[in-house]
């Protein structure tokens, strides 16, 4: 009786853990432009970059900067990259935050022997 009370309180406390964790979780927004580039990839480049926005949904702006960082140089003081690595191939998926606990995905590209990357 004992391990069945206590499976049915981890259980509750599981479900209540995950309650609070959805609610501080952040929305993220697809641009179009982000949204036709995802879909022109391949399988495998779909579920890493999907992955690493998973993460980014839940840590918002504290995700590391290995996984993310500030895009030096841009127009827009608070414009993000979030830094994929898939195959080999540095991918880059442009983003930034707004007030409402949202991110936004604006673009992405493949970084690759790309010294101009940035300036596109």
């Amino acid at each position: 009786m004992t391990a069945i009370a206590f499976i049915n309180y981890s259980l509750y406390s599981f479900y209540k853990l995950q309650l609070i964790m959805d609610e501080s979780m952040w929305t993220i927004l697809f641009g179009k432009v982000f949204e036709q580039w995802l879909l022109e990839q391949d399988e495998g480049l779909q579920d890493k970059v999907l992955a690493d926005l998973l993460n980014l949904q839940k840590y918002g702006p504290r995700l590391p900067r290995t996984y993310a960082d500030t895009v030096k140089g841009s127009r827009y003081n608070h414009m993000k990259e979030l830094r994929i690595q898939y195959a080999g191939r540095p991918i880059r998926a442009f983003f930034a935050f707004d007030p409402v606990r949202q991110a936004i995905v604006l673009c992405a590209g493949d970084k690759s022997n790309d010294k101009a990357f940035y300036e596109k």
